[in-house]
């Protein structure tokens, strides 16, 4: 059986790293925590599981940070985790499966991260990263921030998934900072750094910045498929804001240049046809997002809802407003089997139970 070594950064955790903590103690040999600057009880609560907290003099740089604690790993793997990243009991079961049988040739392992949540707790949206790897390898962090892990060589994907716990309220203007900071300095952008800080720019509701550099990141052609299809996404996003709808329609229907359509362009295409009241068309873009099958093996984002729930609880609105009760009633149904006790499921049922009555009781008067 193979030994892993969990590595992570921190700061100001106190509130989330036990939690983090306690959900893998049992099933990694060797926990690593490298500290960037806590000034709370973090480093208390790391020592009731851990003596092994290093200090690292933070520099406006993830991958300096992740290196060093990944420096210090001594078992056959590597497992990452932020402090507000939990693995569920099913979670956990599997990742002992894995480390109990996991080919020692393997040199990466993708896992699911799930950062989005509906209201009873059903993943909306996920994507992988990679999460466990060879010790001896000794991969590198790349990018001072949203960085990754330059992984190659036997690369599987796993079903263990890590979930994310933290929900912000405010954004945070941290990672923008840095990324100013290095264009102050005179730093070129990566295509990925132009990319993610793009992102940023939205996140801040800087939209016609994000504008120029999302068509920059798209326009040098350099980019993973995944990350242009999510650019066209976001770029649509921006000119809604903009309130440019012929920009942002084309910026969805770019998306199309990397990959076979997704369903979250297609549902956003069907939005702007919704919003002009054009039923006909919403529908058919609503209805092309529900025949579509769902990448498989794709590491990038799927926002899970747009792949079956709502585009046919658009349709719902879409053919009752055509006037095509039955067939709403049958796509609300469809809903219904993805989300049995989904409020609008239940409230489109009760609104089709009262039209019936309604045309019954107009039927009953007219016949007397």
């Amino acid at each position: 059986m193979q030994t892993i070594s969990l590595c992570m950064i921190v700061k100001n955790e106190e509130n989330t790293l036990e939690n983090c903590l306690l959900s893998v103690i049992d099933i990694v040999d060797e926990i690593i925590i490298v500290d960037t600057g806590s000034n709370d009880n973090t480093k208390q609560v790391a020592l009731k599981y851990t003596d092994k907290i290093f200090d690292f003099l933070w520099v406006d740089d993830f991958s300096k940070a992740r290196n060093f604690s990944f420096e210090k790993a001594t078992k056959d793997y590597i497992l990452w985790l932020d402090a507000d990243d939990v693995l569920l009991p099913v979670d956990q079961a599997a990742l002992k499966m894995l480390k109990e049988t996991i080919d020692p040739y393997i040199d990466g392992v993708m896992m699911k991260y799930n950062t989005g949540f509906d209201s009873i707790g059903n993943t909306t949206f996920s994507y992988y990263r990679e999460r466990l790897v060879k010790q001896s390898r000794c991969f590198k962090w790349k990018e001072p921030v949203h960085e990754y892990l330059e992984v190659f060589g036997n690369i599987i994907q796993s079903d263990v998934s890590v979930t994310h716990t933290k929900i912000c309220d405010k954004c945070s203007n941290r990672n923008l900072v840095i990324y100013e900071k290095q264009l102050s300095e005179g730093k070129e952008l990566s295509p990925r750094g132009t990319y993610y800080y793009a992102r940023e720019l939205k996140n801040n509701g800087r939209y016609s910045e994000a504008i120029q550099f999302f068509n920059l990141f798209l326009d040098t052609d350099k980019g993973w498929i995944e990350d242009n299809i999510s650019a066209c996404l976001e770029l649509a996003s921006c000119y809604e804001h903009e309130n440019l709808p012929r920009q942002q329609h084309l910026a969805l229907l770019r998306s199309f240049i990397y990959d076979t359509p997704r369903a979250e362009a297609c549902c956003e295409i069907g939005y702007i046809y919704k919003s002009k009241e054009d039923y006909n068309r919403a529908a058919f873009w609503f209805r092309l997002a529900t025949t579509l099958a769902k990448p498989e093996n794709c590491w990038g984002f799927i926002q899970e809802d747009f792949w079956g729930y709502i585009p046919f609880i658009e349709l719902v609105v879409c053919y009752d407003r055509l006037g095509m009760t039955k067939l709403a009633e049958e796509y609300n149904e469809f809903a219904g089997k993805i989300k049995p006790n989904d409020p609008s499921v239940n409230y489109n049922r009760q609104y089709f139970k009262s039209n019936k009555t309604e045309e019954n009781r107009g039927s009953n008067f007219l016949n007397g």
